[in-house]
């Protein structure tokens, strides 16, 4: 039985990467400005998470194939102890397979590792479905946002400590 690999990103997933964000934005209907489908940085991720040595970006592997991707990042604004889940996606066939949770239970781990307390992140509601499983991870909910992600497109914040 195959299972999910989950490995840190090589600059060669940066394109098969990009086109499941913005393959998966445009499914939801939130491919709109102030969202990570606009960000230049979405086509240079591992450049992105390489060039800040206390983030991570990793990829999701099923049977030898990129199905996603989740990373943490010491996102501008954010206090010290705080790291923000960033570029969460997984391409459509992926989806409903307990693989988010897997990715993002990495993140965590990998968090916590790195001395951080807390977890933020941004959403909006047309990614109701991964809302629920950040709720089912104990995210609360914040009443506005925390740094400075240059997403202003996201309207939902949740926080979460480790």
């Amino acid at each position: 039985m195959s299972q999910l690999v989950i490995r840190p990103i090589e600059q060669k997933d940066n394109e098969a990467i990009a086109k499941i964000i913005r393959t998966a934005l445009t499914e939801f209907g939130a491919n709109k400005p102030g969202t990570v489908y606009f960000d230049e940085s979405t086509d240079h991720l591992y450049e992105l998470f390489t060039n800040e040595p206390i983030s991570a970006y990793f990829i999701a592997e099923y049977n030898g194939a990129i199905i996603g991707g989740a990373g943490i990042y010491p996102t501008e604004g954010l206090p010290n102890t705080t790291c923000e889940l960033v570029k969460m996606y997984l391409a459509k066939t992926a989806r409903g397979k307990g693989f988010g949770q897997q990715m993002i239970d990495h993140c965590l781990q990998v968090a916590k590792t790195r001395g951080f307390s807390k977890v933020y992140l941004e959403t909006m509601p047309e990614l109701n479905k991964a809302v629920k499983v950040y709720e089912q991870f104990g995210f609360s909910y914040l009443d506005g946002p925390m740094g400075n992600s240059g997403h202003n497109g996201c309207d939902i914040w949740m926080i979460k400590s480790i």
